[in-house]
C-alpha cells in the first residue's frame, strides 16, 4: 500500500549528522561536506547502502556496519564513475562497428535507401512505426551533415542508410538489426564471430547499459535484465558464469565483441586493473556477479 511522501529536506550539515547518528565514521569532515554538496546525498546513498546492517530476515536497517567510513563510500563512487567510462568506451567501439557493418550489408545488397523498403524486413516487423521514429530522430538532429541533406536532397527526412545509421540511437539501430531478415542478420553477425540471435541480444542489452552510463546511473552492483542466446554454450551457464543479472555478464559480452574487432586485450586489461581492488572484498565481488576466480574465466581471458 502506498503512503504520502513525508521525508523532510535536510541541509548538508543535517545530512552529515544523520550519517553519524546511524554509525558511519566521517573522518575528514571537510571532504565529506564537499562530496555531499557536489555529488549529493541521494546519489551517494546508492553506495552506502552496501554498508547497512541487515536484520535476521535479510532486510536492510538504517544502521551501518561497524567501521563503515565515508571514505569507503567515496571509493565505491569513484570506482563506479571510472567503470562507467570504461564501459562506455567499449560500447562506443562496438556500436560504431555495428552501425558500419549493418549499413554496409544493407546498402550493398539493397541500395542507398534500403531501410525504407519494408520488404527487406521480417513480416511481423513494425516498419512504419520504426521509420516514424527514425524520421523524428533525423529532424531533431542539428548535425551539419543532416542539415546538408535537408537543404540538398528531396528524399529528406529519408537519408542514405550509411548516413541514417549515424543519426539513429543505439536502440533504433538495435531494432533495425532485429527487424531485418535472418540472412542479413547472419551476414552481419559473422563479422562479430557470434550467432545472429546472440548479437541481437547483445545490442539490446548494451542499449540499456549505455543509457545507464550516459545518465550517470549506478553500474557496479546493479541488477540487469540481460537475455543472451546461450543454448549449448557451457561457458555462459552456471556455475562458471553464475549470475546473468549482474555486471560480469555484460562485461563478458563486451569483451567477446571487442575481441572480434581486435580491440579486446587492452580494454580487458584496463577493466581488470580497475575491478581487482574492489573484487578483493568478497561481498562486493559477489555484487558484481564475479566468480571466485573471475580473471581465469574462459570468456574473459581467451580470444574466441
Amino acid at each position: 500500500m502506498t503512503k504520502p511522501f513525508d521525508k523532510p529536506f535536510l541541509t548538508i550539515d543535517q545530512q552529515l549528522r544523520r550519517l553519524t547518528s546511524r554509525g558511519m565514521e566521517i573522518g575528514d569532515r571537510t571532504a565529506a561536506l564537499h562530496a555531499l554538496s557536489t555529488i549529493g546525498y541521494y546519489r551517494l546513498s546508492g553506495y552506502w547502502r552496501t554498508l547497512w546492517v541487515r536484520d535476521a530476515s535479510g532486510e536492510v536497517t538504517d544502521r551501518y556496519q561497524p567501521n563503515s567510513t565515508f571514505s569507503t563510500v567515496l571509493e565505491l563512487y569513484e570506482f563506479d564513475r571510472l567503470l562507467r567510462l570504461v564501459v562506455l568506451d567499449a560500447i562506443e567501439r562496438v556500436e560504431i562497428a555495428a552501425r558500419t557493418r549493418i549499413s554496409d550489408q544493407l546498402a550493398k545488397k539493397y541500395g542507398a535507401f534500403a531501410h525504407t523498403d519494408s520488404t527487406i524486413f521480417r513480416p511481423n516487423f513494425r516498419h512504419a512505426k520504426w521509420i516514424e521514429g527514425l524520421d523524428k530522430e533525423t529532424q531533431r538532429s542539428r548535425e551539419q551533415f543532416v542539415l546538408h541533406h535537408q537543404r540538398t536532397y528531396q528524399e529528406f527526412p529519408a537519408l542514405p542508410i550509411w548516413v541514417a545509421t549515424g543519426v539513429m540511437s543505439l536502440g533504433t539501430l538495435s531494432r533495425l538489426y532485429l527487424g531485418i531478415k535472418p540472412g542479413d542478420r547472419k551476414a552481419v553477425s559473422r563479422q562479430f564471430n557470434t550467432h545472429h540471435m546472440r548479437l541481437g541480444d547483445n545490442l539490446h542489452a548494451l542499449t540499456n547499459i549505455r543509457n545507464i552510463c550516459a545518465h550517470h546511473g549506478r553500474l557496479w552492483n546493479r541488477n540487469f535484465s540481460v537475455s543472451q542466446h546461450v543454448s549449448g554454450h557451457p561457458h555462459w551457464q552456471p556455475p562458471i558464469t553464475p549470475n546473468p543479472g549482474r555486471l560480469f555478464f555484460p562485461l563478458l559480452i563486451l569483451n567477446q565483441l571487442l575481441q572480434s574487432l581486435d580491440a579486446g586485450s587492452d580494454w580487458r586489461n584496463q577493466c581488470t586493473d580497475l575491478i581487482k581492488p574492489i573484487a578483493a572484498c568478497d561481498p562486493w565481488r559477489k555484487s558484481m556477479g564475479l566468480p571466485e576466480k573471475w580473471e581465469e574465466h574462459p570468456l574473459w581471458k581467451a580470444t574466441p
